[in-house]
């Protein structure tokens, strides 16, 4: 069963700290976007609309407590969980108290952040799992691995099935061949990128009314592949 695929918003201006809880963050399977200042963190909220905001206290200008405030004077109501060099009582306190769903003190560890990521998401009430899908005509059932169209049941390998999972839980985020083939076929070294090609162009065959002009499995030159259906 897979989870729909969340939008994190990561407002830090540490750059060894935001690429490293950028890198985690993705591996898990969210989508992450980055800002380094309070201002620009506003805008990428209102461009992207986040599931859940990662904020830093400590920013240039425009501080994560201003930039809380300004969220939850909005009646924006994302969970926010803060980052903080700081570890007082005090500046818990201040944090929870400005509209903070959660306070997390530096050094953290990974596993703890991704924890508390997934509880307040919860609690939210966004992280229910998904199991059906649609896209254009068809109807895909993800935890029965079927496909419809139109009614009809669409016959699909292991293979096919597990490769369009991997696009939908990753929809709009350009794949390359490579990646697909670690997350999709893992340890078997005996394929090649090839197959992927081969693989997306059965999908297409499946799915697109038009294979031969995709608007679900775009091809992006130079990388791989981006799914936006």
């Amino acid at each position: 069963m897979i989870f729909n695929q969340k939008r994190i918003l990561l407002i830090e201006d540490d750059l060894h700290m935001r690429l490293g809880l950028q890198d985690n963050l993705e591996y898990e399977g969210y989508i992450v976007f980055c800002a380094e200042s309070g201002e620009e963190g506003l805008l990428l909220f209102d461009k992207e609309h986040p599931d859940l905001i990662l904020l830093d206290i400590m920013l240039p200008g425009m501080d994560g407590i201003e930039v809380c405030k300004k969220l939850r004077n909005q009646q924006r109501h994302v969970p926010i969980i803060m980052l903080s060099v700081r570890n007082s009582e005090v500046d818990k306190v201040l944090g929870l108290e400005t509209g903070a769903d959660d306070y997390m003190a530096k050094p953290f560890g990974v596993k703890e952040l991704l924890a508390r990521i997934h509880a307040a998401l919860r609690r939210s009430g966004q992280d229910k799992p998904v199991t059906k899908y649609h896209m254009g005509d068809a109807e895909i059932d993800l935890l029965h691995h079927e496909v419809k169209r139109k009614g009809s049941l669409i016959p699909f390998t292991a293979k096919e099935f597990e490769l369009l999972k991997f696009f939908i839980h990753n929809k709009g985020v350009p794949l390359s061949r490579d990646q697909l083939l670690e997350k999709v076929w893992g340890m078997e070294y005996s394929i090649t990128t090839r197959t992927v090609d081969n693989h997306v162009l059965r999908l297409r065959k499946k799915l697109e009314d038009s294979p031969d002009a995709p608007r679900f499995f775009i091809t992006v030159y130079g990388v791989g592949y981006k799914f936006t259906g």
